[in-house]
């Protein structure tokens, strides 16, 4: 959702720019569980009747790709445009001029932020229980009503989504790094070596 609302936005398309700024302001502005319940509970007025765990997924999936959208866009423009045209010129269309040379280097730099997002988001996931989905912490708290273990539950309960994100953050960095070209992973840790020598012991 977010390449494809960053890519729209850029498109020149005045009316699509339009549509799309307003959803990302809309998404951005209105508090993630005001869109779960609205998802949830007001779509079926309408007859659109979506199961908790789909209402759950669009709500944070829409949520997530408001903000990526902007993140993905700000990457695009940070792409020299002399590339682009670059690729034009050797007959590229705009299609396969963003495909392999934009999107591929706009990725590498939104890769962190990226990742900063789906930990969020991850965390962020304890707000579909309100819509009666059956997850991490909506099952602690079930567990809790049948054993007043209250404290070890939420013990367990908080380490575990401190284990995901960890997890997590470790998989961003590592393709992080995988998709930092060599010669600049290289210059990178020559740097940071440099910057050891400086300090003095």
């Amino acid at each position: 959702i977010g390449i494809t609302v960053a890519v729209g936005r850029l498109s020149g398309i005045q009316p699509l720019n339009w549509l799309l700024a307003t959803y990302i302001e809309v998404w951005r502005n209105v508090p993630l569980i005001v869109q779960l319940m609205v998802i949830y509970f007001t779509l079926p007025e309408i007859g659109i009747r979506l199961p908790g765990f789909w209402a759950g997924v669009l709500g944070l999936s829409l949520n997530l790709g408001a903000y990526l959208s902007e993140v993905f866009r700000s990457a695009i423009i940070s792409i020299d445009p002399g590339q682009r045209e670059a690729g034009r010129s050797i007959g590229m269309s705009q299609v396969m001029t963003y495909r392999r040379i934009v999107l591929p280097q706009a990725l590498r730099i939104a890769i962190p932020t990226v990742g900063g997002y789906f930990i969020a988001l991850l965390k962020d996931s304890s707000l579909v229980s309100f819509i009666a989905v059956n997850e991490l912490l909506r099952n602690g708290t079930i567990i809790i009503a049948n054993t007043f273990r209250t404290m070890e539950v939420y013990m367990m309960v908080a380490f575990i989504y401190f284990m995901l994100s960890f997890a997590a953050s470790r998989v961003v960095l590592a393709l992080e790094q995988a998709l930092t070209p060599r010669h600049l992973r290289q210059k990178s840790g020559l740097s940071r070596a440099l910057t050891r020598e400086a300090i003095p012991s």
